[in-house]
């Protein structure tokens, strides 16, 4: 049983002083809601905010320590802020942040302390965070299913996050707010899985418009409009009833009459809410934004290390905010030349499939949250896209974490036990003596280092070379698809191939690319695994079940497509030695 604590009380009373003017803009808006970012690192790599590299880092020297945050918090405080949020990077990492959450709670005038946060940290530090002062909560999420978890941020932790959110509901939390980022074809489906949370759980799950940042590699095709979530969701509740809008936010908000928790909506592309933003941010290293989508910044850290007095600093910060602009500008001329909304039939048929799952894999889900444990991955698969590139060359790097056999490509190779190959067997090993199927007992077979490489290649034709080499294919990105599919058939190979022994794979990598010459996609797969016996299935399955994905992604197009030479290229480790096709 949840117990569910009051909701902490706003611990301070009205603004100390009258609203400043140094906090109120051209247009007559009042800033009072601060974001302060605690840092620039962050543990995940999630696909809509970075690169897969990361970003270069600022100097130590160069980011606000803190001292300096707490400085310009109690100044902004004193001018009329009332809201502050910490953000990052993930605020989470930075080891004195419940310090920093303990004296912001001291500051007079401020009656809200919020993190946003994507979780991993969440539950080991959030009873500290809460007697700190802590009074609110948004947790990054973006799907429901540990693998596609796992493909969206390129790292592990999906059980961590569910454990953050669970923890912040035992605690009395109400709501938690649940972020998530709808991109088209990598998680719309989920949407109805998420609403349905919010049945028994006081969860506030916000649906984010997918939005152009520095290394994203935004599109508009992979937005879903607000409205078009909103029809998606009206479909399976017609009841679904609007909320009033609070002044000065940026969600809009609904609820489904009975359920406990709400669901809104971030519409930062499709419906500015530019007119009532009261929204300032402080960067890591002391810059002051005044837009998130603005590049106009100035230093308030060069200012404060130069000997700036109070007064100097509010000067500042007041022509900063009163050069803010009406709106983000440069951000809705790219919206002028957004595609058309994509046709109702194809959105009718994607809620036809996800609604195939959608009811079992809720209410699994709720049972799981309300008995403190964690959802697992739904039974059905999904299909799972992932972001365009402009290269049109694709390939995964996945290491196990939790393996504590997984070898670095740095770490030298285990000898084999064995003093040298054996030849290859002139009979088949999976039948017995009397020709009956018998799966090889590989017990007493040593441990050695296994490593295998597959290919495949599909014959795609020029249309559909050239729907994937531009990456304009109305089912997403082909290829992305396909390596996803090629890294889930490999660890589920022992679920496919009947005799085949489960291998613990400490490495999977699955590369494709663009032959123009054959108009072809070419596969190549690599598995590696310690232990008694080989991933030569593993590699094969890899491939084939790739090229099969790239088939299903391109078969509307046409089914003149052709999946050849599935080979194993080579393999490496057992008793049997290496191999390596010429």
């Amino acid at each position: 049983m949840i117990k569910v604590l009051s909701r902490p009380r706003p611990f301070l009373g009205e603004h100390a002083a009258p609203f400043s003017a140094f906090l109120t803009d051209s247009f007559g808006r009042h800033h009072s809601y601060l974001r302060i970012s605690l840092t620039e690192r962050c543990n995940l790599r999630c696909q809509y905010c970075m690169p897969e590299e990361g970003v270069p880092l600022t100097p130590k020297a160069d980011l606000l320590t803190t001292e300096e945050i707490l400085t310009l918090a109690r100044l902004f405080v004193k001018e009329g802020v009332d809201k502050i949020r910490l953000t990052g990077g993930e605020p989470l990492i930075r080891p004195d942040v419940v310090d920093i959450v303990a004296q912001l709670r001291q500051l007079e005038g401020l009656r809200t302390i919020g993190i946003t946060t994507n979780g991993i940290n969440l539950a080991r530090l959030l009873p500290q965070l809460q007697k700190a002062g802590l009074s609110a909560i948004n947790i990054s999420l973006d799907t429901l299913v540990p693998a596609k978890f796992e493909f969206i941020v390129r790292r592990k932790g999906f059980h961590k996050v569910m454990e953050g959110i669970h923890k912040a509901i035992e605690l009395g939390y109400s709501p938690v707010k649940v972020n998530c980022v709808v991109m088209r074809g990598l998680n719309e489906d989920e949407l109805l899985d998420f609403v349905a949370l919010t049945e028994g759980l006081p969860l506030d799950v916000r649906f984010i418009e997918y939005m152009p940042f520095d290394g994203n590699k935004w599109n508009f095709k992979k937005m879903v409009s607000y409205k078009e979530m909103l029809d998606t969701l009206r479909q399976q509740w017609p009841e679904l009833e609007k909320l009033p809008e609070e002044e000065s936010s940026t969600a809009k908000a609904f609820k489904i009459p009975g359920f406990r928790g709400q669901v809104s909506f971030i519409t930062s592309m499709s419906e500015h809410f530019c007119g009532t933003c009261n929204r300032l941010r402080i960067t890591a290293d002391g810059n002051l934004k005044v837009c998130l989508f603005g590049n106009s910044e100035v230093s308030l850290r060069d200012h404060l290390r130069a000997g700036a007095s109070e007064e100097e600093l509010l000067r500042v910060i007041g022509a900063a905010v009163g050069r803010k602009k009406r709106q983000h500008a440069e951000l809705f001329l790219m919206r002028q030349d957004s595609p058309p909304a994509l046709p109702s039939t194809f959105r009718n048929s994607l809620r036809v499939q996800v609604l195939r799952h959608r009811v079992s894999f809720s209410s699994q889900m709720v049972t799981l949250w309300k008995g403190g444990g964690v959802p697992q991955a739904p039974l059905v698969a999904q299909r799972w896209l992932g972001s365009s590139l402009p290269q049109r060359h694709f390939s995964s790097h996945l290491d196990s974490d939790a393996n504590p056999k997984c070898l670095s490509p740095t770490e030298p190779q285990a000898p084999a036990a064995s003093s040298g190959p054996l030849p290859d067997s002139d009979q088949l090993t999976h039948v017995d003596t009397e020709g009956r199927m018998a799966m090889v007992d590989v017990g007493r077979k040593p441990d050695t280092e296994r490593v295998a490489v597959a290919s495949a290649v599909v014959l795609l034709g020029p249309v559909a070379f050239k729907l994937i080499q531009e990456n304009q294919l109305k089912k997403g990105d082909a290829l992305a698809v396909a390596q996803l599919a090629g890294i889930q058939a490999a660890k589920l190979t022992s679920q496919l191939i009947p005799l085949c022994h489960h291998v613990a794979l400490s490495h999977v990598q699955v590369q494709l690319e663009l032959d123009r010459t054959r108009h072809a996609a070419v596969i190549q797969a690599s598995c590696r695994a310690r232990g008694p016996t080989g991933v030569e299935m593993e590699a094969l399955t890899s491939a084939a079940v790739a090229a099969l994905a790239l088939y299903d992604m391109c078969k509307a197009v046409s089914r003149d497509i052709v999946l050849a030479e599935i080979k194993l290229v080579s393999k490496t480790g057992g008793q049997r030695g290496d191999f390596h096709r010429t």
